[in-house]
């Protein structure tokens, strides 16, 4: 379809977090014009007229488990490894891959009405979770989730084959679960596979200070060092959370070119810590932002993440100055592009694929037009996400949702999976 998007402000986010005033312009699933308002003899599909509201690139979820809607509010207020061990993994052995589409269907839904045009999921059945992206049209990256227990080296890499070059919405990334779930043996397998794709490698690491002391007391070394000295990060890659990171961890992670991908939702809700952003930002590491799962946060909700990654940040370094909000604008878009390589979709700017969003500025919370971008940081909701557009298609518009299914027939089955379990 070709769409025109008229009388509007636009944050493109290629340079910075400036704002023009104009025009956008989607041919089929890419951007063809950004720029100041002129006359076309293009016929359009639709015409928007935006009334002044904001244009923006999608967020970027860069971490999450999308099926784990099923455990909202199931197993709360358990320190980290006990709601692992005693709440989540019983459970999720239920699970079946059916179940799994059904579930990441629901998160799906949420993730559009927080701006969110992509996300990074790491999940137990990657071949559901993307018949699920493609039948609602959500833009998924795929993580491989290697373990002692689940996904071995060649499963992952028969999917990083299969789905880099399966659909336009669809991409693989190797993985793993986290050092303490995997034995050494079969790290040393996987960073050999990223070594003969020349390909990053992304993890959770570092995410409580037991974690980072149980593998010091196995390795002599902190996470970071240990799968560094292993060869995982000689392509890149990326950490989940990083919160436990020391002086060295930050340097191996700046100079291997990781991305840190920041959850302060989750590390806040099970009080693994604050991630030290501030730190990360004067050495010039790309962070990123995710959700995590739905049963660690338990909200996935791009403006509650990037308020916690500012504000928690200004106490950790008791610094009113600390971590700018346009900085986290851009984890929240271009960095969690970067970090999930979807640079195709980072930025609105001619020939980029068509995945952005419309912030309503005609609410109270936006009000008055001092600093938009940081009022999206500060003040900005749910509730001012009036467009979600993935691959040039309108998913999301003013409350309705355009994923070719009901969203309560979404929900009946979410309800329905949960109460077979218990």
């Amino acid at each position: 379809m070709n769409i025109r998007f008229y009388h509007a402000r636009i944050a493109t986010m290629q340079n910075d977090c400036s704002i023009l005033e104009g025009e956008l312009w989607v041919t089929n699933n890419r951007i063809s014009y950004v720029g100041a308002e002129r006359e076309s003899q293009i016929s359009w599909d639709r015409e928007i007229d935006c009334k002044g509201n904001l244009l923006m690139p999608g967020f970027k979820n860069g971490h999450t488990h999308s099926a784990m809607t099923f455990l909202r509010s199931y197993a709360d207020d358990l320190p980290l490894h006990d709601w692992l061990n005693k709440q989540i993994f019983p459970m999720e052995a239920k699970l079946t891959p059916d179940d799994i589409y059904h579930l990441s269907k629901l998160a799906i839904l949420e993730y559009l009405t927080s701006g969110m045009t992509a996300n990074f999921d790491m999940y137990i059945t990657p071949d559901t979770i993307v018949q699920a992206s493609i039948d609602t049209g959500f833009r998924t990256v795929l993580c491989g989730g290697v373990s002692n227990f689940l996904h071995t080296v060649t499963q992952v890499e028969d999917w990083y084959k299969k789905y880099n070059n399966y659909h336009e919405l669809i991409s693989f990334q190797l993985g793993f679960h986290a050092e303490y779930t995997i034995d050494r043996s079969i790290l040393m397998d996987l960073a050999a596979l990223a070594k003969q794709q020349k390909a990053p490698v992304y993890t959770h690491n570092s995410e409580t200070k037991a974690e980072v002391d149980a593998c010091i007391s196995r390795n002599h070394m902190t996470p970071t060092a240990f799968l560094d000295s292993l060869g995982i990060y000689d392509f890149g890659g990326g950490g989940y959370h990083c919160v436990h990171m020391t002086d060295e961890d930050l340097y191996i992670v700046k100079n291997k070119g990781v991305s840190v991908v920041t959850n302060p939702g989750s590390n806040t809700k099970l009080a693994s810590g604050i991630a030290r952003i501030k730190d990360m930002l004067s050495l010039g590491i790309n962070i990123a932002i995710g959700t995590d799962g739905p049963a660690s946060n338990n909200c996935l909700d791009m403006f509650r993440e990037m308020f916690l990654v500012t504000g928690l940040s200004k106490l950790k370094n008791e610094d009113a100055s600390s971590v700018d909000a346009n900085e986290v604008l851009k984890m929240a878009t271009v960095n969690g592009a970067k970090a999930m390589r979807l640079t195709d979709c980072d930025c609105l700017a001619e020939g980029k694929l068509a995945d952005l969003i419309m912030i309503d500025l005609h609410q109270p919370n936006m009000q008055p037009l001092n600093n938009i971008t940081k009022n999206i940081v500060y003040s900005g909701s749910k509730t001012n996400v009036k467009l979600t557009m993935v691959n040039g298609k309108i998913l999301y518009e003013n409350g309705e949702f355009f994923v070719g299914d009901d969203p309560e027939a979404i929900y009946a089955k979410a309800n329905e999976i949960i109460n077979r379990m218990r």
